[in-house]
């Protein structure tokens, strides 16, 4: 099994995302952030957020959650963020599921994730989306605020390309403070591209930033 890509789903929550954000006056972050898990059908919805943050992606997330009858966790670093965060998604008509602690504590617990946005503009979120166990079926990352100064010298391969996970696919989209997208392959019963486990091609990617274009090699 792997991810397989829903318009219909996709397009229902957009529209209720759409709804549910209204008194959000945002870029439409959460809007596609919302269609992307509920079209790629993910049973495993992960995300991080401290106080102060924006709350219309989480939104979005949780509305996915109910197209797809999956699962939906917010990480957050303390009990402050834990309260604000569940308030806000509850005064918004969620029930959002909180774990509170450092990423090395929390996402050991975490298994089987196929959908995670991270905030860039947290000085962790490459530890975290190194340390993310993810689905056997694939997975789609995000980063948010990619415009961040944290991700200036950020590549992909640094946190994925193991050996074990291969990104097929990524783009920089210049939504909102800047979204960096990737797509994780399946691990097993995919399309591996390879007829041995050794001799693995290697893959040098070039990423433009300003068209949101990436240029990939095969060697």
């Amino acid at each position: 099994m792997k991810l397989v890509w829903s318009p219909e789903t996709a397009s229902k929550a957009y529209i209720d995302t759409v709804k549910s954000c209204e008194l959000y006056h945002e870029s439409g972050v959460a809007e596609l952030v919302s269609a992307m898990a509920a079209g790629w059908n993910a049973r495993f919805i992960v995300e991080t957020w401290s106080k102060g943050g924006a709350t219309a992606t989480s939104i979005g997330l949780a509305v996915a959650r109910t197209h797809t009858n999956g699962r939906h966790v917010c990480i957050v670093p303390d009990e402050r963020s834990r309260v604000e965060y569940a308030g806000a998604l509850e005064e918004a008509g969620m029930s959002p599921e909180v774990i509170v602690g450092e990423p090395e504590e929390v996402m050991n617990g975490l298994n089987g994730i196929d959908f995670m946005v991270v905030d860039s503009q947290r000085r962790d979120f490459s530890r975290v989306l190194r340390l993310a166990k993810l689905s056997n079926r694939g997975a789609v990352l995000i980063c948010k605020n990619a415009n961040s100064k944290n991700v200036t010298s950020f590549r992909w391969r640094s946190v994925v390309d193991d050996g074990g996970r291969r990104v097929v696919r990524s783009v920089f989209l210049p939504v909102g403070k800047g979204l960096d997208i990737a797509h994780v392959a399946a691990t097993s019963g995919g399309n591996s591209g390879s007829g041995s486990g050794n001799g693995e091609k290697r893959w040098i990617r070039h990423f433009d930033r300003q068209s949101g274009e990436e240029h990939v090699i095969r060697k």
